[in-house]
């Protein structure tokens, strides 16, 4: 087996480095990966990423969103938290078989005192409560397996980051199910750090056959920061891809109480309708239809404002007001 550890923590490349093993190197070999994120929300492949994350949460504390390849729901990564690749061959196991993959995380639980069961579809649970989830993606014979596990993880972050904001989603993406999390330091009779863990775990690993270091080459790295900026870090695969949805949201303002009911497509603004209790002096239909068309990012306020004067139709409301309304 062929054992890479990334010294990024930059999500984007991370991700990218996962697909670039994936379709580039050797398929004949197996790969196993260990590596971290800065603090980071992860979403499955077939979501709606204006669904799972708490937007305003996380433009307020600077965590990067990203989506992966493989479906499952929502996950939360920082510093206490140890994520794991495996990448092999169909013939080495059989697609979606969790658990083949599951059992060197649970040895290397044991060696800490830790007992801990393999859940449900794809979840490591203690007492209950989930310290892990994984996911696989199957192309082409393949099997790409990854999962994150938390270690030591800031539980209060976990929650708020991943709660969704106040609005009804109609949506044909898949839902996460909300559970009940917890951290291997919790439960474990003495202190693990992530680099305790990392270490228990790759010789767990390891001792299942021979294991050979991989150094990634400049030319390596060269073509997965290309995959990063041209794939990973685009507004395009992150939030666009998530599909069609109806978002509805009412908040109350200082200067009256604003209601928007849209339809959006692949994260931009198909239709739009403003309602609420606000006064202005143009017709709303006019700002109703500078939206259109307008995907729902972080410079829609600014793209607005180039547009027409806010405040006109809702006085009192600017263009990042309204950006947030939206978000």
């Amino acid at each position: 087996m062929i054992y890479i550890e990334p010294e990024s923590r930059d999500p984007y490349f991370n991700l990218a480095l996962e697909e670039y093993v994936f379709e580039e190197l050797d398929p004949s070999q197996r790969y196993f990966m260990l590596w971290q994120n800065d603090n980071a929300i992860v979403v499955g492949k077939y979501q709606n990423t204006a669904q799972e994350v708490n937007q305003e949460f996380v433009d307020a504390h600077q965590i990067r969103v990203a989506r992966r390849l493989s479906g499952g729901g929502t996950v939360y990564h920082d510093r206490g938290n140890l994520n794991f690749t495996f990448i092999v061959n169909e013939g080495d196991v059989e697609s979606f078989n969790f658990q083949y993959f599951i059992r060197p995380v649970l040895a290397a639980l044991n060696r800490f005192g830790i007992h801990a069961e393999f859940t449900g579809r794809n979840d490591i649970t203690i007492e209950g409560k989930k310290i892990s989830g994984s996911s696989q993606y199957v192309k082409r014979g393949r099997v790409l397996h990854h999962g994150c596990i938390m270690v030591d993880s800031n539980l209060t972050d976990v929650a708020a980051a991943l709660r969704p904001k106040a609005a009804k989603f109609q949506s044909k993406s898949a839902k996460s199910v909300a559970s009940r999390v917890t951290s291997i330091n919790t439960h474990s009779p003495e202190l693990v750090t992530v680099e305790r863990f990392k270490a228990a775990l790759l010789e767990e690993v390891a001792s299942t056959g021979t294991m050979e270091r991989y150094p990634l080459t400049k030319e390596d790295l060269t073509r997965v920061e290309d995959l990063a900026e041209n794939k990973y870090r685009t507004w395009e695969w992150t939030y666009g891809w998530s599909g069609s949805y109806n978002y509805r949201k009412r908040e109350k303002f200082g200067f009256g109480l604003v209601e928007v009911d849209a339809e959006v497509e692949s994260g931009v603004i198909e239709r739009i309708r403003i309602s609420g209790d606000f006064f202005g002096q143009g017709d709303i239909a006019d700002l109703e239809r500078a939206l259109m068309g307008e995907r729902i990012d972080g410079d829609l306020g600014k793209r607005l404002e180039k547009k027409l004067e806010v405040g006109y139709y809702i006085q009192g409301m600017n263009p990042e007001q309204i950006q947030k309304l939206l978000r």
